[in-house]
């Protein structure tokens, strides 16, 4: 309950940081031309948020025994990585935002084999996925780094390592339990993604100066 609680509290508080409507659904190129820096930020990062909070909320479903909202919460899940390729594609295209969304989804149904995997005790199994985990990873961080000369190869696939360990780390207390490690592996996931997307977000406003008002 009180890492419920904590994670609510942490959305509202961001969500009421951000302006206007954010929906990544709704970007359009002539949306991207006209918004700011700050709030093309802000909505990169509030998604990537989502990302975090979401992925928590799957181990939390998946876990618990008698839980009746996986399937519901891994729906929602998906959406965010739509969300994030959306968001893209009005400084990539759309070929480049689906792409995209389709590794985040990559990397969505690995975790979940994963979680299931751990859950059982298939330890050969987990190390195999995280092989698999890992490798997606990689692809990803190639893919943003060959669209984004400002993003280097090996500091994306280093932030997005970090981010696969702190999911682990989320996964592994609540299997054993341990509540305040467990909320402690949220919130260092949170600060670090947020770390991440502005990483990104960044890179973009750099790569396309002029699609933004300062």
């Amino acid at each position: 309950m009180k890492r419920l609680l904590l994670m609510a509290f942490t959305l509202l508080f961001l969500l009421n940081m951000l302006p206007g409507d954010i929906s990544a659904n709704e970007n359009t190129e002539e949306q991207c031309i006209s918004q700011s820096e700050v709030e093309f930020e802000n909505e990169f990062r509030r998604l990537w948020i989502d990302h975090v909070l979401w992925t928590s909320n799957y181990i939390t479903s998946a876990t618990t025994a008698g839980a009746e909202d996986q399937e519901q919460v891994l729906a929602r899940l998906l959406k965010n990585q739509e969300d994030i390729g959306n968001a893209v594609k009005p400084v990539y295209g759309e070929d480049a935002g689906n792409t995209l969304t389709e590794l985040l989804k990559e990397h969505i149904s690995i975790a979940g084999e994963i979680v299931e995997a751990a859950k059982n005790g298939e330890e050969d199994k987990v190390k195999q996925l995280n092989k698999e985990w890992y490798r997606n990873a990689d692809d990803i961080a190639a893919f943003l780094s060959e669209a984004n000369p400002n993003l280097k190869n090996e500091d994306v696939k280093n932030l997005l390592y970090t981010h696969l360990e702190m999911v682990a780390d989320d996964l592994t207390a609540s299997l054993e339990k341990d509540w305040d490690a467990r909320i402690a592996a949220i919130d260092e996931g949170i600060t670090h993604i947020i770390i991440m997307a502005d990483t990104i977000s960044e890179a973009v406003v750099k790569q396309f100066p002029e699609k933004f008002n300062n």
